[in-house]
């Protein structure tokens, strides 16, 4: 049976039971079911919610799936989150063409909504946060062509909800998406899209991954799959689209139309952008008959966690090619999972670190700051990576400051060409916290052996504590 949403739920309930909570009480959309998220979140729990009754829709929602590191690693497989780094690179490298397939046999063609049958208002669509503008769709992978090229581009951008048949359209400027809207609008052309909303993670785990050019997501989602995706033909535009998905949304951007859309609270944890924004007018939608609609805890954790995953994965094969002894990456939730970069590498020669570095800008261009540090630091552990930042750096030399470059428009203190105007540019930073090559001579650091180390199992040495057996030795009565 192909992978989808529904095969993965299963997976995940038989394998993490654990990580799943149901909510069987009607439940408003508007606050109330990301509220039950951040409660979780404040007692520091990240469930999978899946709301079986959404006041105003007959849809059950499911929502925070992408919280954890650990479910997704599930999903592609990995046993371990350093290791899902390097399966997600790896799987890059080696994309799976899409499988088609007809539209009897793809779920998402059920129901056929056109016309006057079209209507947004059918789908538990959620106000996320206090002061949001309104209700958001904020987990749907939305396909387009580039103008010219017709390769195949997918992303995650916000789509606010401005009627029955109209989403806003907003995209960060420095993402690929944003450059084939323009490039239509360029030529006085509508852009055909088509938004897939609820699929396995691989589907949007591959639609925020950082391709080298434009197009590839779909084969990027094959193959974190493990399998073809099957697509099929949509109904009013010409793209195909996910054939599992439970819902997909067709539509055409209009050149040249705009419509204020935002705030919407987004992955800095910060309200920001809000303005004049193309809009999509929607032409279809189909589903299955009983479909699950997602989104994405915006502005929380899952916001971070989902969109850096299938980015440590392009930042670990870009930035290998650029620097061949690289040996880790991470994007800590300090930084959001977006703006701070930890790169260990194996140095073999001076400058290194700093070219590491300068492909994870390239490569990403919300990251702010970088730190990179030697193979023998975990960049898994924040605790370790700032160690070797207190030990191992010095400002007058191992700083670069790189002003005045394209960053996230969402951070609050980015910048445009004016320094005191919001814009799309940030400064950079690199620390190179690793330590000099010989001919000079680093201070050796204080541990045990390593071959003590690699031959104690703690299994064998020690037990949980037994207060009948072992109070009296350590009270010392």
């Amino acid at each position: 049976m192909a992978k989808d949403l529904r095969t993965y739920l299963q997976e995940l309930i038989e394998k993490r039971p654990q990580d799943v909570v149901m909510v069987d009480r009607e439940v408003d959309p508007r606050y109330e079911a990301c509220a039950i998220v951040e409660k979780f979140e404040r007692e520091n729990k990240f469930p999978l919610v899946f709301f079986k009754n959404i006041k105003g829709s007959k849809f059950p929602l499911v929502i925070n799936l992408g919280a954890t590191y650990e479910r997704l690693a599930l999903a592609l497989g990995s046993p371990t989150v350093p290791q899902m780094v390097k399966d997600l690179a790896a799987m890059e490298h080696n994309p799976v063409p899409v499988k088609e397939i007809s539209a009897k046999d793809a779920p998402v063609k059920e129901v056929i909504l056109k016309g006057d049958d079209v209507d947004l208002d059918l789908l538990p669509v959620l106000t996320h946060n206090e002061w949001d503008a309104g209700s958001y769709i904020n987990a749907a992978a939305l396909i387009c062509k580039e103008r010219g090229t017709k390769a195949v581009n997918v992303g995650i951008y916000r789509h606010q909800k401005q009627g029955k048949k109209q989403l806003g359209l907003m995209i960060n400027p420095a993402n690929h998406g944003n450059y084939v809207r323009a490039e239509y609008e360029d030529h006085n052309e509508p852009m055909e899209v088509a938004l897939a909303i609820g699929h396995h993670p691989a589907l949007n785990m591959a639609a925020v991954s950082k391709q080298a050019g434009v197009g590839q997501e779909l084969e990027v989602a094959g193959a974190f799959l493990g399998e073809p995706l099957e697509v099929v033909r949509a109904e009013t535009v010409n793209l195909m689209v996910p054939a599992r998905c439970e819902i997909v949304i067709e539509g055409v951007v209009p050149p040249k139309k705009r419509q204020h859309e935002g705030p919407f609270g987004e992955w800095p944890h910060y309200y920001y952008k809000e303005g004049e924004q193309p809009y999509i007018e929607v032409t279809a939608i189909t589903m299955r008959k009983n479909p699950i609609y997602q989104s994405i805890h915006s502005a929380h954790f899952e916001h971070n966690i989902i969109g850096a995953a299938p980015r440590l994965g392009s930042l670990f094969r870009r930035i290998q090619e650029a620097v061949p002894s690289l040996t880790g990456v991470n994007m800590p939730i300090s930084g959001a999972a977006r703006a701070h970069c930890y790169i260990s590498v194996k140095k073999r020669a001076e400058g290194e670190p700093k070219q590491a570095a300068l492909a994870a800008f390239v490569t990403d261009p919300n990251i702010k700051l970088v730190i990179v540090v030697d193979d023998d630091v975990d960049v898994f552990n924040e605790t370790q990576v700032l160690w070797a930042l207190a030990m191992r750096f010095q400002a007058d030399r191992d700083l670069v400051i790189i002003p005045n470059i394209i960053g996230s428009h969402l951070n609050p203190t980015a910048y445009g060409y004016n320094r005191m105007e919001k814009g799309p540019m940030e400064t950079k930073l690199i620390f190179d916290a690793t330590k000099p090559l010989p001919p000079y001579e680093f201070p050796k650091e204080a541990k045990a052996p390593e071959e003590v180390m690699n031959r104690i199992d703690l299994r064998q040495y020690v037990r949980p504590f037994d207060p009948g057996k072992d109070y009296q030795v350590i009270s010392g009565s």
